[in-house]
């Protein structure tokens, strides 16, 4: 009869309401890849969208069950309309959970990307530093030629700490909720290893640049003084040649 059909109905729709449960809502995820997270953002929005095509059939169930009340007994409709009451608000507490728990994996994946770009980000900068570090390992020339490599070094090293605090906030984010925990920890550990051994590096090499920058203005200075004394030992030895006074008759420093 008609009330078995509408039970029937009503039966399987819940029935795919606690498989939906079971398999999206209920069953423990864990997210060690981001392989692993992605797909499950890809299928919790392919559950998201099967729940909610399942909407025409909750209204067909319901009108139907609404169209028999109204012409049924009143004995039965007391328990008609409680079953489809239960599977009303279960079918939209399905959707809503679904759709929140997509929306805070789809945050998720955001988040692991934005790391992603950050990191990247920050080691083009180590790149840059590297290569720095490697062009002025050796500079030729006086105090202002080294002195122009201390200032581009210390240029680049100038560089604002934000890429890597969001880098850290990011990295919490995610390893708090046990997300993608262990490839995190890695990058990070790497990421901040090599950030200090270049940080050392280029401090290092400051310090000597700056050595270097001390020893070619002393160095500058010595020859000046030189040039300086030859010159004047060139006038006065110009001076006795234009009187022509003979070697054996001038200072021995002359001679």
């Amino acid at each position: 009869d008609k009330t078995v059909s509408l039970r029937k109905d009503l039966s399987e729709m819940h029935e795919w309401i606690t498989q939906a449960e079971e398999e999206y809502l209920e069953r423990d995820f864990e997210y060690k890849t981001p392989e692993e997270l992605q797909k499950a953002v890809e299928e919790l929005k392919r559950a998201k969208e099967e729940a909610l095509q399942k909407e025409v059939k909750v209204k067909l169930i319901t009108d139907s069950v609404n169209n028999f009340i109204a012409k049924a007994p009143p004995a039965a409709h007391e328990a008609l309309k409680k079953e489809l009451d239960v599977l009303i608000t279960s079918y939209q507490q399905l959707c809503s959970r679904l759709n929140g728990k997509w929306k805070t994996l789809e945050e998720v994946w955001a988040c692991w990307r934005e790391l992603l770009s950050y990191l990247d980000a920050e080691n083009k900068w180590l790149n840059e530093i590297e290569l720095k570090l490697k062009a002025t390992e050796n500079v030729q020339g006086g105090a202002e030629e080294i002195s122009e490599s201390l200032d581009s070094l210390e240029r680049l090293m100038r560089h604002p700490e934000d890429n890597r605090n969001q880098i850290r906030e990011l990295a919490q984010t995610l390893t708090d909720g046990g997300i993608l925990d262990e490839l995190i920890n890695e990058k990070l550990e790497k990421f901040n290893t090599r950030w200090e051994e270049l940080q050392q590096e280029a401090v290092r090499r400051q310090k000597s640049l700056e050595q270097s920058i001390q020893s070619a203005q002393e160095t500058d200075k010595t020859l000046r003084l030189i040039q300086e004394s030859l010159a004047a030992i060139d006038k006065q030895l110009t001076a006795y040649t234009a009187d022509r006074v003979d070697a054996a008759q001038v200072p021995q420093e002359a001679q």
